[in-house]
Order: structure tokens, then sequence, then C-alpha cells
């Protein structure tokens, strides 16, 4: 039957996720195993020897109803009993729940099969197609928003389209160039872009086989408030899942092959999601790249069948291996040169390349300028000639980004101590150089190579 114009115009403005997010009142329709849910009612009152429904509905992320209609079966089964009642109540909801002697034993054997107590799990196949979802739903970011996030940066012109290219293909952006121009810089602001676009659902946890992987991350993962706008169109909802804003992982050089796989508690019995899946959704930068705990070749054989595929493995310690979307945007950013780390192959998977290079004079200037004017330090013509002269025209020194600001801190620094107004004369910028750089070159006579036995 055709829709009418208004019913058409609602049926475009639902979100795609809604049937997703849809509250669930029923055991049966949180397509998990019971036994599996059982076991999460029975773990809770082995651990707080008396729950309430509502306990037990925030603690499970069910509904009242379900948590209700649940615990009248185990007390019917006489794996629960009713010991009082909350407040003035005198409705199944107002019961507070505990363990019988026969209750105990059950929870005690589900105590030995898992110890995690939280969410109900959300099945694999249901996470994986929300991730397909909202990367295919993710919106575009537009230039404007892009040279703003990027304006407190001397960059090159029209530095902002290819960053922004990478944005809204979302895949995969490789940032190299010398030390001390803001690749890091750059990187954040780009989960910072992400993070600033709709929000997005994950899992508290999911299940496959019968064990659980727990993928929300606090340290990680930004929880948005539940009176932001966004999520009124949802209405009443599963809150197994969790509204976040798009995750921005970062990882430098304490980075190893174990973090890439899924890490498994034996104590808890439960495993912890690996980063990229933290990363769905989002950004994954792995900073200084090439200087990880493991050579860049492991790293990037760990990588180069995700980057092609746009999807991901994982090998449970039963030998079952299981896929899940690889849908974020990759940031590998390195001050080393990339000849030496990588090869044509993973080049060509890499969409987007971009040198961050050290500033001209020009540039320079205006990052002087610019520092000046944010640390309060009076900005003189005459400093900045000085400095630009002695210590990188008349040196094999290169100009970085950061030289402005480092330096800047550094006369703050004396003066605070000296007690002198902040300056730039000629005099404080040799004081200030002579502390912040190391003469690579020059023959330190104090520094011997000999080993003396």
């Amino acid at each position: 039957m055709a829709l009418t114009q208004t019913q058409d115009l609602a049926s475009r403005m639902t979100h795609p996720m809604k049937p997703l997010l849809a509250a669930v009142h029923d055991i049966e329709d949180l397509g998990v195993p019971s036994s599996m849910v059982i076991d999460l009612f029975y773990r809770l009152l082995f651990q707080e020897r008396e729950v309430s429904v509502q306990r037990f509905s925030e603690a499970l992320a069910v509904s009242t109803r379900l948590a209700d209609s649940l615990l009248a079966k185990l007390k019917l089964d006489n794996m629960v009993e009713v010991p009082r009642t909350q407040g003035s109540g005198i409705n199944s909801m107002s019961y507070i729940y505990r363990l019988t002697e026969a209750g105990s034993k059950m929870a005690r054997d589900a105590m030995e099969r898992s110890q995690y107590v939280g969410p109900v799990p959300v099945p694999i196949d249901i996470y994986n197609e929300s991730v397909e979802i909202q990367y295919a739903n993710i919106e575009n970011i537009n230039p404007t928003r892009v040279r703003n996030h990027l304006k407190d940066l001397i960059l090159p012109p029209n530095f902002d389209r290819r960053v922004g290219a990478a944005l809204n293909a979302g895949t995969s952006l490789f940032l190299y160039g010398p030390p001390g121009n803001g690749k890091t810089t750059i990187a954040q602001i780009c989960g910072d872009l992400l993070a600033g676009t709709e929000p997005i659902f994950i899992p508290h946890a999911l299940t496959i086989s019968g064990q659980i992987i727990q993928l929300y991350d606090k340290l990680r993962h930004v929880e948005i408030n539940e009176d932001n706008e966004f999520l009124e169109q949802f209405g009443r909802r599963d809150t197994r899942w969790i509204p976040i804003k798009r995750p921005s992982i970062m990882v430098g050089g304490e980075l190893n092959l174990s973090h890439l796989e899924l890490r498994y508690e034996s104590v808890a019995r439960i495993y912890e999601a690996p980063l990229q899946m933290k990363a769905n959704g989002g950004m994954f930068l792995i900073d200084d790249f090439g200087r990880q705990q493991v050579s860049p070749a492991e790293l990037l054989n760990r990588w180069i069948v995700p980057l092609e595929t746009r999807v991901d493995f994982l090998r449970l310690q039963s030998g079952q291996t299981f896929e899940f979307p690889f849908k974020q945007l990759i940031v590998f950013s390195t001050n080393l040169d990339p000849s030496e780390l990588v090869d044509d192959a993973f080049l060509r998977r890499i969409q987007i390349k971009v040198e961050v290079g050290p500033p001209d004079e020009k540039m320079f200037y205006e990052l002087f300028r610019i520092m000046c004017g944010s640390l309060r330090v009076p900005f003189s013509k005459d400093g900045f000639v000085h400095l630009l002269k002695t210590y990188y025209r008349g040196t094999s020194r290169m100009m970085q980004g950061a030289h402005p600001r480092d330096l800047l801190k550094t006369i703050l620094a004396i003066c605070a101590y000296s007690g002198e107004e902040p300056n730039m004369a000629p005099a404080m910028i040799d004081e200030a150089c002579m502390s912040y750089f190391v003469d690579m070159d020059k023959e330190k006579s104090w520094a011997s190579s000999v080993i003396i036995e």
C-alpha cells in the first residue's frame, strides 16, 4: 500500500537506529539465551544479598516489567524469596528479594561460569549491524567547521581540504613530517571534529557463543547526558545501549599487538574488547608510529587486511573466530622517514597521506606573533630577527612549529625567576636559546665514549 506524504516524511525522519534501540519487556526479545539473563540475576543477588526490583532494572539494564516477571518465576521455583518490602508499597514492585538455599547453589554455579555483573549483553550480530548503520549515517563535516578548528595553527594554504576529505571519507589518514610541527595536534583536532558530530550508541557488553565481551570503557568513551535533545527522538530505549560521543582513542609507544586482540580476564571469566573495536564509529590514532613495542612490519601486517576489507577478525580462547566491522578513521602519525617504515602495499591502502612540514620564515613569524599574544609576551621584531639570524639561518637547525611556544615559555620561566618583565630583547633570546637548544653537532669535551673496565 502506498504511503501518504505525511507517512513518507515520518518514515524518512525516523533514525535508522531506532528499531535496534526499542525498549524490551520480554526476556525472549533480549536476543540472548534466557539462562545467561538468569545467571546475571543470580550473580547480582549473590553479590548484594538483598536486591529491589528497581535495582535489578538499573544494574542489568532491563525494564522493571521484565525484572518483575523473571523474579516472580524464580520465586515460584523457590530460588528467591521476599524477606521484606520497600516503603509502603504492597505490590510486587516493592519487593526486596534474596536467594533461598536452592537459589544460593544456583548462584554459586553462575559465579563459576563468569563473575560478570552488569547490563545484559547484546548479540554480536546486532552490534555489527549497529556499527554499519552508524558509520553510514555519519554527517559530513563542512569546510567552515574544519577551518574553525584549525584556525589556531599556521598551516599551508588549503591544508584543511586534505584533512576534511579524510574525515568525511572516514577510512585512513597518514600524517608524516619532522617533529614539533603539529601532527598530533592535527590528529586530535580530527578526533574533536568527529566527536562534535551526531552521537552514537554502543552496547555495554557483547555476547557470542555464550562468552561475554565488555565493550564500554568509561576511560575512553564519553557518555552524553540523557537530557541531550538528540535522544528525544528515540523515546523509551533499551538501556543496554549507551549514547556516547564518537570515540577518539589515541595510543603511542605503549601499543603492542595484545592491545589489538581480545583480552581474557581469567578470574572474572570475561573478555575485554580490543582498542580498534572500542574506536568503531570514531577515530583511532597511532601516534609516534614506528616507536611502538612491536616492529612497524608486525603492526602493519596486523592492519593490512582490515584496511583493505573494513572487517577485522578476533579469536576466542576456544579457537572460534568471529568478524566485526572495522569502521573508524584510523590515523598514523610519524616523524620518522615513511620510506623506512612502510612499503608501497601499505601506503596504497592508506587513502590520504599528508605531509606536515616545518614552517617557512613567514609562517614562523606569524606563529611567534600569535604565541606572544597568547602568552602575554610583548613581541619584538628586533628580537625575532636576532633569533632568526643567529639560531636558524646561521645554523643547520630546522624551524619547528613548537619552537615559538617553547622558547616563549622558557623566557617566562627565566623572567619569573629573575623578577624581570617578560621581553624578547636579543640578550633574553640568547639566554632562552641556551637553555632550550642542545647543539648536537658540537663535540662535548666532558663526554667520553670510552668504557673503563
